[in-house]
């Protein structure tokens, strides 16, 4: 019997939704294009971003701080966990309702509350750069460094968000549970929102105050799990170079060394397809044979069947 090809996607924003009601309805749709996957053979794991839902939560906490005086400000990474729960708790039952759709009932579905480690004396820690929460004014900005030590930065003209680090990962604390539930036959999702992030203090993990890149933990997690692919699922069908502009192309395929230099050219944009296009890189250097697949939600199986999608191998 042929081997299952392993494959880690990374969901982003646009496969969860803004809003609690926008998640139910994303994660029917979301759950249809990976269990496609799985019908064609394929052994899935499933890993998440949370951008909305954290600054949802965040300013949820932050709200109650203020009808409570004595309720003292949630740290930023108990609102990771919180936000992995919520996005696990849709996710998990919309796969487990459509493979029982399907008559597949043979594979549990499971959330893995994931804690991340990151280094504390990563350069991130000195320059946070990640936004999230809501736009406030300058005032309102100014207000939230006062009470809460909070780094405010004006965001495209738009107002005023609270920017945090972006550190990179270094290790999957629950890697070995979730070793042991993937070769199980589980349909595991994990690394939530790019996992909860800590650093290790002798034997305690203490919570940082980041956000850790859902791509670079996905590629972490996928090397973790010797899986064959990675697929980055984004707003776009592929990879492009001068990408809005007359002269703009689609990518099919790509070595690490071509990636590069179009990365050295600044044709990927930082905090968007960037990261995705370093993280692919990477798990595409870790090992022979590892591809990694930069697609569409809704494209995703053609991209594994080699119809679409940008792959990037060696």
């Amino acid at each position: 019997m042929e081997k299952k090809k392993r494959i880690v996607i990374a969901l982003g924003g646009n496969a969860l939704g803004n809003t609690l009601p926008e998640q139910m309805k994303a994660v029917k749709i979301t759950s249809r294009a990976i269990v496609d996957l799985i019908e064609e053979g394929c052994e899935v794991v499933v890993a998440h971003g949370n951008g909305p839902q954290v600054g949802m939560v965040n300013n949820a906490m932050l709200a109650l701080t203020h009808e409570d005086p004595l309720q003292p400000n949630t740290p930023l990474s108990v609102c990771v966990a919180m936000s992995q729960a919520y996005i696990g708790y849709d996710l998990q039952n919309a796969l487990r309702e459509e493979l029982l759709n399907r008559n597949i009932t043979d594979i549990p579905v499971a959330t893995m509350i994931t804690q991340v480690r990151v280094d504390a004396q990563d350069p991130a820690f000195s320059n946070p750069s990640k936004p999230i929460g809501r736009f406030l004014t300058k005032e309102q900005a100014k207000q939230m460094e006062e009470k809460y030590d909070y780094i405010m930065k004006e965001d495209a003209g738009r107002g005023y968000r609270r920017v945090v680090a972006s550190p990179k990962p270094q290790e999957i604390i629950e890697i070995g549970t979730i070793r042991t539930m993937v070769d199980s036959g589980d349909l595991v999702i994990a690394c939530g929102g790019g996992g909860i992030p800590v650093t290790r203090q002798g034997n305690h993990l203490k919570g940082a105050s980041a956000v850790i890149d859902k791509d670079f933990a996905s590629c972490l997690l996928a090397k973790e799990l010797d899986a064959d692919f990675l697929i980055i699922l984004t707003a776009v069908e592929k990879v492009a170079v001068n990408f809005g502009k007359p002269e703009q192309k689609w990518l099919d395929e790509l070595t690490p060394k071509a990636a590069r230099e179009y990365m050295e050219e600044g044709h990927f944009a930082p905090g968007s397809m960037l990261p995705k296009v370093q993280a692919a890189v990477e798990f595409a250097e870790s090992k022979p044979g590892r591809q990694a697949l930069i697609t569409l939600l809704e494209k995703a199986k053609d991209g594994i069947l080699g119809k679409t999608g940008t792959r990037i191998h060696l």
